[in-house]
């Protein structure tokens, strides 16, 4: 199943990653990916907001990872755009059962890091303001997230 939400502005960008965040889990798993600018980031700090995280949340980027414990639970934000350019190594599965809530920024580039069952989200640029999201569940408890939230 697969999931269409517009929205018109970075305010409701934040309100549908504060939905989500309302029926988090522990080891959750989101994965976006869109163009330069889409959205992704915006809805970072919108969950990580909604999760109790006073912290300034900037695209990790350069760091690859930010990991934020001043919340309800750990918050652990990836972006893997520049991954290949540092030599980096990351112990993604490390990440997955840390009883807190990940998301990774252009998780495509990592597609075979990711667990089996996550939350999916494509973000299109439709103009300056307006998103599409295309949310797809993999696996029965992102299903029944999904069920919840949208």
């Amino acid at each position: 199943m697969e999931y269409k939400i517009t929205t018109h502005n970075e305010n409701e960008t934040t309100l549908l990653a504060q939905n989500f965040e309302s029926e988090k889990f522990p080891n959750m798993v989101i994965c976006l990916n869109g163009d330069l600018g889409s959205g992704k980031t915006v809805f970072a700090k919108g969950f990580a907001s909604a999760l109790g995280i006073d912290e300034t949340i900037t695209s990790p980027t350069f760091t690859i990872v930010k990991e934020y414990y001043g919340g309800e639970m750990p918050f652990f934000h990836m972006d893997v755009y520049r991954l290949d350019e540092g030599n980096v190594e990351i112990n993604f599965d490390e990440y997955f059962v840390k009883k807190g809530v990940t998301i990774i920024e252009w998780a495509d580039l990592v597609k075979e890091e990711l667990p089996e069952e996550r939350l999916d989200i494509s973000i299109k640029i439709i103009d300056e303001d307006k998103r599409l999201f295309v949310i797809r569940p993999i696996g029965r408890i992102y299903e029944e997230l999904c069920e919840a939230v949208l």
